[in-house]
């Protein structure tokens, strides 16, 4: 995989779960890694407090990363909010909060980054197997958003190509965090849909996002990779 020493990164969301294990990756292989958060502040990287429904805190929080680090090479778009239910209790605000943390903040945080990128930057958003195939009932919103993410990345990276920057999406599957745990009311049904019959580990997710970082991302662009334990063949 490499050495990312001396590269900027910052991670959206990065206090637990599969951003916390991006954000220690990237930090194990050299990078200075910021990652924001809304709640529990993380330890061990610069911590930046912002709400990923607020425009301007998004912008922000990009430039406050470029100008701790004074580069910024990679942008791990992580952050996002997780609202299902019956499409009769889906009305107008969670349609507006759904987006505005899904699909335009990673917008408006790529826009900003690219400013801050040189030939080499990554932008890597973390999607959802559920752009894919929608397992139950009550995703219509939730997938909405993460399919519109893999259409954004496909354009950004058209865009941005011409500058040697790339842009990509990792949809995870079943991952044991604390909003899917592999020990919940619904693991074994979940764990049932996949090919490799488990749930995957926030390290691994991690491992492909920090790949794509690195010099093996180099002439990847443009690409959906579904690291789902084959949830989705």
């Amino acid at each position: 995989m490499g050495s990312l020493g001396g590269r900027a990164a910052l991670v959206t969301g990065g206090s637990r779960g599969i951003r916390a294990a991006v954000a220690a990756k990237l930090t194990a292989l050299g990078a200075h890694v910021a990652v924001t958060y809304q709640n529990t502040e993380p330890q061990g990287v610069k911590a930046i407090r912002a709400d990923s429904s607020d425009p301007d805190a998004v912008v922000a929080a990009v430039e406050e990363t470029a100008a701790e680090f004074g580069r910024l090479d990679v942008l791990v778009n992580n952050a996002a909010v997780f609202q299902v239910g019956p499409l009769e209790e889906l009305g107008r605000d969670e349609f507006d909060h759904t987006m505005a943390v899904n699909v335009r903040a990673p917008f408006l945080a790529a826009r900003a980054a690219v400013k801050h990128m040189r030939d080499g930057g990554r932008i890597i958003s973390i999607g959802s197997n559920v752009a894919v195939h929608a397992p139950f009932p009550g995703f219509a919103l939730y997938c909405a958003s993460k399919t519109a993410l893999v259409g954004m990345t496909k354009g950004l990276a058209r865009d941005l190509g011409p500058l040697g920057i790339t842009a990509n999406v990792v949809n995870p599957g079943p991952t044991d965090t604390d909003m899917n745990p592999a020990d919940g009311p619904l693991a074994d049904t979940i764990r049932g849909l996949t090919a490799l019959g488990r749930y995957g580990e926030p390290a691994e997710i991690a491992e492909l996002v920090v790949a794509l970082a690195g010099d093996a991302g180099a002439y990847v662009t443009g690409a959906v990779i579904n690291a789902d334990g084959g949830f989705t063949v």
